[in-house]
């Protein structure tokens, strides 16, 4: 069997860094046409944008927030064939501001799902392990959702659509079935059957609880899931030392995105790097998904060409004895035509 059988992660998953014009503005080089976009302006305060093809280019949700689903007709206003279209709005395209944008290729389509107790909608792309999955709760314990990826997700990350006051929820497989993180917040892991019933997905559907913020009755979901693909995607954990000389988390390839949060102590931020705005070690430059705050400065971790390894002390990414979970997508993979090469 093939070590992997994405050969160009990048098909799938790529970052795009640009300058705003304040004016429409087609950006290509993405790579293929978006089914999800997540935009953060990095030289100042503004929220996270997360736009999804399932809900509508217009349909942005803020990962750190809580805020309902709200109509935006000057972000994003049309997914491309090879990228996307922006409007005026100075969160995603400030005249001379600068942005990361994160880029996740679904089916480019939707089909209706009804393998769970729940009909969902679903852009899914079973290749890379990612979908989209639209729903609508029903307050009833052990409800399930159909997801499409015909693997089991590591990662389900889910926000109510309708409802201003509901916080993200993340399920890790690292943390196991009955616990959870806010994805919004600086906490630590809860546990709790109500979010996703003590119940690991299947090849085919995630469960949920009874609790509001997963399965409120009449109340419209969004979810991302992932599964991990060799070569191309890791969702995993590791544990803190507290030394410059940090861990070394093996992910088979070279990554060209990391997202990571202290599941441990609470009060410690979610970060993510990427190989577009950090092109050199140590990796420096970390945006926050719970905060709204423009791009700090802070030495955090070297990107190898096999996973990556952890440089400082510091607490958000390595006190000793504490537990990370992370996940993280590729540049190259380590073994493949193109085989992934040192920094």
């Amino acid at each position: 069997m093939a070590y992997t059988t994405i050969k160009k992660p990048s098909d799938y998953f790529n970052t795009k860094v640009y300058t705003g014009t304040g004016s429409s503005l087609a950006l290509t080089g993405v790579g293929f046409q978006p089914d999800w976009t997540w935009i953060k302006r990095r030289n100042g305060t503004a929220y996270h944008w997360l736009i999804d093809a399932v809900r509508g280019s217009t349909k942005a949700i803020y990962s750190n927030g809580t805020e309902a689903e709200q109509t935006q007709s000057q972000g994003i206003t049309s997914f491309d064939s090879d990228g996307f279209t922006l409007g005026t709005n100075s969160d995603v395209n400030g005249s001379s501001d600068t942005y990361a944008s994160w880029n996740w290729l679904g089916a480019n389509g939707t089909a209706s799902n009804t393998d769970g107790s729940i009909t969902s909608t679903v852009s899914a792309n079973t290749t890379s392990g990612f979908s989209i999955v639209k729903y609508t709760g029903n307050g009833t314990a052990g409800a399930t959702i159909g997801h499409g990826l015909s693997s089991v997700p590591n990662v389900v990350l889910i926000k109510a659509l309708t409802s201003s006051s509901q916080q993200w929820n993340m399920y890790h497989s690292s943390l196991g079935n009955g616990s959870h993180m806010h994805f919004n917040l600086t906490n630590a892991v809860n546990s709790s059957s109500n979010y996703f019933n003590n119940t690991t997905p299947t090849s085919s559907v995630f469960s949920v609880g009874s609790y509001f913020e997963t399965n409120e009755s009449s109340t419209d979901f969004i979810a991302y899931c992932f599964a991990e693909k060799q070569g191309y995607s890791k969702f995993g954990s590791y544990t803190g030392n507290g030394n410059a000389d940090g861990t070394f988390i093996y992910t088979g390839f070279k990554p060209s995105f990391v997202m990571w949060k202290n599941a441990t102590t609470a009060s410690t931020n979610w970060h993510i790097v990427d190989n577009k705005r950090d092109t050199f070690n140590i990796v420096d430059k970390l945006l926050l998904p719970n905060d709204s705050s423009a791009e700090i400065t802070q030495s955090a971790l070297d990107l190898t060409s096999n996973g990556f390894k952890i440089r400082v002390t510091n607490g958000f990414v390595n006190t000793s004895g504490d537990n990370y979970i992370y996940m993280a997508f590729a540049e190259e993979p380590l073994v493949g035509d193109n085989p992934a090469t040192a920094r």
